[in-house]
C-alpha cells in the first residue's frame, strides 16, 4: 500500500522572469539571477556538469556523506525531524537515511510543487517507516517551520547540502543562517555544504571545463531569454568565462560580449560595449576558520566540519547556541 505524502502549500510568489531580465540588465555591471537557468533544458546540463571530471564539489560532498554517515548520525539527536532547504530531487539525502536509526520524519522544502511531490513520494515509498511532510515554499523567505503534531517533540535538524550558501552574498548568507537559527530550538542542528578555498587553477577548471558544458549552461539562460521573452540575444557574439575573484574569494561566472551590439526585450533595447559582460552566478569558496566564526555571528556553534582527503570541501554540523 503506498503511504500518502502530507504536502503543505505556502504558495511561494511565482518569479518574474521578465522583470528581473530588464531589471538585471539595466543595472552596471549588468547581471542575470541564477534562479533562470534551471528550466528543463538547463537542469540536464547541470546534471552533466555534476558528471565532469573538473567539476568536483558534487561529488566531493558525496563522498563525504558516504564515509561520515556514522560520524553524522552520531551528531543528530534522537528521534529527529530532518529538514531538507531546496531539496530538489531529494537525492543526498538518503545517503543519511540508509544509515540512521535517528531520523524519524523527513521534511523537503522547494519551491517547485510537482517535483517536490514526486521526490517526497518517491523518499515515502523508499523508506516506510519514515514520516514525510513535503513543504512548497521558498525557504530563504521563510523564518518559522510548519509544524505537525508528530514533529512537537522531535529534535530538530536542518539538511543544507551542495554549497548553495556560496551562491550568496554575504548578507544574503547572514539572513538565511539566522533564519535556520530562529527556525531551530537551541541545540538544534544544522547540516550544510560549503567549497573550500583551493588553487586557483582547481578552481576555473571546474567552472571552464574543457568540454565546454558549463558554457552551454550559461548560454542557455540566453536561449530561455530568447523563447520565453521574445528578446534576440544572438548566443554567437557572447562567451562564458568563469574568472576568480580574489578580493570576494569567488568564482564568478559571466557572459562576455564579444562586440558591441544592441539586444532587444520586449520594448526594452539594452547596449553592450565590446568586452562588456553580464554576470549570472557566484560562487563563494570558504577559509574554515573564517566559516566558523562566521556562523557565530549567526547563533550557531561549529561542532564538526567533515572533509574529503583534498579538503576541496566540507560537510559542517553545527549546533545552535
Amino acid at each position: 500500500m503506498t503511504k500518502t505524502v502530507k504536502l503543505i502549500d505556502l504558495d511561494p510568489p511565482k518569479n518574474d522572469f521578465l522583470n528581473d531580465v530588464i531589471c538585471g540588465l539595466s543595472t552596471k555591471p549588468k547581471y542575470l539571477l541564477p534562479i533562470y537557468f534551471y528550466d528543463e533544458t538547463g537542469s540536464k546540463l547541470f546534471d552533466q556538469i555534476c558528471e565532469l571530471k573538473e567539476y568536483y564539489p558534487t561529488r566531493t560532498e558525496l563522498g563525504i556523506l558516504e564515509k561520515k554517515n556514522e560520524a553524522i548520525e552520531a551528531f543528530l539527536d534522537k528521534n529527529t525531524r530532518l529538514v531538507e532547504f531546496g531539496s530538489g530531487s531529494s537525492t543526498k539525502i538518503r545517503l543519511l537515511l540508509d544509515e540512521s536509526e535517528k531520523i524519524q520524519s523527513y521534511m523537503p522544502i522547494d519551491i517547485s510543487k510537482e517535483h517536490l511531490t514526486n521526490a517526497a513520494q518517491s523518499i515515502a515509498d523508499a523508506y516506510p517507516d519514515l514520516s514525510v511532510t513535503a513543504v512548497c515554499a521558498d525557504y530563504t523567505r521563510l523564518n518559522k517551520l510548519p509544524t505537525t503534531p508528530a514533529n512537537e517533540t522531535q529534535s530538530q535538524a536542518i539538511f543544507f547540502p551542495g554549497s548553495t550558501l556560496g551562491n550568496l552574498t554575504e548578507t544574503s548568507a547572514r539572513d538565511l543562517l539566522k533564519n535556520a537559527h530562529q527556525m531551530l530550538d537551541k541545540n538544534g542542528k544544522l547540516i550544510i555544504g560549503i567549497d573550500l578555498i583551493k588553487d586557483m587553477q582547481t578552481l576555473v577548471n571546474a567552472y571552464n571545463d574543457s568540454k565546454g558544458i558549463t558554457a552551454k549552461f550559461n548560454k542557455n539562460i540566453l536561449i530561455r531569454a530568447n523563447r520565453e521573452l521574445n528578446a534576440n540575444f544572438d548566443l554567437d557574439k557572447f562567451s562564458h568565462k568563469a574568472i576568480f575573484n580574489e578580493t570576494y574569494r569567488r568564482i564568478e561566472m559571466h557572459l562576455f560580449s564579444l562586440e558591441a551590439q544592441t539586444v532587444t526585450i520586449a520594448d526594452h533595447q539594452f547596449h553592450f560595449e565590446k568586452g562588456e559582460s553580464i554576470h549570472t552566478e557566484s560562487s563563494h569558496k570558504y577559509d574554515l576558520n573564517e566559516f566558523k566564526a562566521f556562523c557565530k555571528t549567526c547563533g550557531f556553534e561549529l561542532s564538526d566540519a567533515f572533509t574529503d582527503e583534498n579538503e576541496y570541501f566540507a560537510v559542517c554540523a553545527l549546533t545552535a547556541i
